[in-house]
């Protein structure tokens, strides 16, 4: 049996190891430097992009000297690269121009390819990170960096109305995929040179850029700093959505509540940014993160600071007492059907026993045929197409709905339980949050089945205490409700007015604690007694 564990470790040992020079291919460890042999550099770059159909290399003349250039058709604008590479290079070709060093290289640059981004590199894999991004790759026979010139054209979508948290009065404008257009919409909001964007990249195959935006002076050095050392320590071999980046840096996983906040609106992250919270911008995603995040967060919308407070208050308490209906709702009809009679007014009571006179199930069964029903329909409206779904998922509740109560499995009453239960999740403006809800829901409605009122009342106590010990970058997810913070709460149940709101959170522990500090109510003064007009 020997033999086979030395096989075994020998083929786990190879797999390591293989796995090692990948990573390190990847990630650019121990990569070897750019020779300043033109036929080395370009064995290299072949070998590294061997079969790879969207791959040119072309050899060229840089001055007086030979050289190459190397691109991907797919990420390149092909009349760009004419126009603005080919061409410059065809007229330095006709003259005498020397290059010898450095120095030489960055004059023949700026001379003939001036305003096109570029970067240059003493490593083979920095300038092969480029060319993937989009960028023509330039290597002077004798020089031992390569010049990188931008002539990218990736195709995004459009800027367009955000789709999962829309409003009525407000910016239309949302995030797209492309990670540049994102960062102008911050920008233009936030028109300040305290803005800071720090880009690094993350995925060892996808190599995808995650940009961390804050405001210097503002943001809490403790909380940028754990946030930069969260994604840094990311090893994963592909990030495809800013849903991944959220997965790895959340302070804890094993719960259903969010923690890391994400939207589609520039004037939200900007809003925050304000605030002194960070914004994580994942390249391909049109979702951005906001960290750190707290319970109160996912009640707010961008829309309550566009109209009257008043307003804005009213909405915002809807929002907590449709949370508490969409969580306990349903729970609450199996335990006051099931087992406390009393609790109801002996009319209701009559008229619930008369509507439940021959259905089949329990009240429990009864909800929970319903509920998964429910969910499924959910579901399917949202996989099926744009046109149709939203017909299908209404039509098919109106439908089964009638045609269970007529076959006599379910009562009229659950039907209003479970459409009005429905109606309460979808307020919440994080989808992210309501899942939570629905979840937490099937708990609920077990523990109502088996102990009434007390296992609701158990469930709240435990989910409560869940809530206390949950942390986003180190704050408290409960804050400032607990810890109780007076000075918090001017934004957390009601929105108060923009002249009283004159400081920053408590709990981010900001660097510059105030925000507002010479606003004042618009109210004009009284007149006083013997003054004129």
């Amino acid at each position: 049996m020997g033999w086979i564990k030395k096989i075994l470790l020998s083929q786990k040992s190879y797999n390591q190891d293989k796995s090692l020079k990948h990573e390190q291919l990847s990630l650019g460890k121990e990569a070897p430097p750019l020779s300043k042999d033109l036929k080395e550099n370009q064995s290299n770059i072949e070998k590294a992009f061997e079969n790879a159909k969207d791959f040119k290399i072309e050899n060229i003349h840089v001055g007086n000297r030979e050289g190459m250039i190397c691109y991907l058709n797919s990420m390149t604008d092909t009349s760009l690269l004419a126009e603005k590479i080919m061409v410059p290079l065809s007229n330095s070709s006709q003259q005498d121009r020397s290059i010898t060093n450095l120095e030489e290289f960055e004059s023949y640059r700026k001379e003939f390819f001036s305003g096109v981004g570029y970067h240059f590199h003493d490593k083979l894999h920095g300038l092969i990170d480029d060319v993937l991004a989009g960028y023509a790759g330039v290597i002077v026979d004798g020089q031992p960096k390569g010049l990188s010139l931008h002539v990218g054209n990736i195709e995004y979508r459009p800027i367009e109305e955000p789709s999962t948290q829309t409003v009525i009065r407000g910016p239309k404008e949302g995030f797209t995929e492309s990670m540049d257009t994102n960062i102008s919409l911050i920008r233009r909001r936030i028109q300040n040179t305290s803005l800071k964007f720090e880009t690094m990249t993350v995925g060892k195959d996808t190599r995808t850029s995650v940009t961390i935006a804050y405001i210097d002076g503002v943001i809490n050095e403790g909380i940028l700093d754990e946030v930069k050392k969260r994604i840094k320590k990311i090893r994963t071999h592909a990030i495809f959505d800013s849903g991944n980046v959220e997965e790895y840096i959340s302070d804890k996983n094993m719960t259903v509540f969010p923690l890391i906040y994400n939207t589609e609106r520039p004037d939200s992250a900007a809003a925050n940014l304000l605030e002194g919270k960070a914004v994580i911008i994942v390249n391909g995603s049109p979702f951005v993160l906001i960290a750190p995040t707290v319970f109160s967060d996912f009640f707010e919308a961008t829309e309550d600071y566009y109209q009257s407070f008043f307003i804005g208050s009213f909405i915002r308490l809807i929002r907590y007492a449709s949370f508490l209906i969409a969580l306990t709702l349903p729970s609450l009809y199996v335990a006051l059907t099931a087992f406390h009679h009393a609790l109801i007014p002996t009319d209701l009571l009559f008229s619930l026993q008369a509507q439940r006179e021959g259905v089949p199930f329990p009240a429990v069964i009864e909800l929970l045929i319903m509920e998964v029903t429910f969910e499924i329909l959910r579901e399917a409206g949202i996989r099926m197409p744009r046109a149709i779904g939203q017909t299908i998922s209404i039509v098919g509740a109106l439908v089964i709905g009638q045609a269970a109560v007529e076959a006599g499995l379910v009562s009229n009453a659950l039907v209003i339980v479970i459409a009005l239960t429905a109606l309460a999740t979808f307020v919440s403006p994080i989808a992210s949050f309501t899942a939570a809800a629905r979840l937490l829901r099937f708990i609920f409605i077990f523990m109502a089945a088996v102990f009434g009122l007390y296992g609701i009342l158990l469930c709240l106590f435990f989910m409560v205490a869940h809530l206390v010990s949950l942390r986003s970058f180190g704050v408290p997810y409960l804050a400032p409700i607990a810890p109780f913070i007076a000075e918090d709460q001017e934004d957390v149940f009601l929105r108060f007015p923009f002249f009283s709101n004159k400081r920053r959170p408590h709990y981010l522990k900001t660097e510059s604690p105030l925000k507002n500090p010479e606003s004042e109510s618009p109210t004009p003064p009284r007149s006083k007694k013997g003054g004129g007009s």
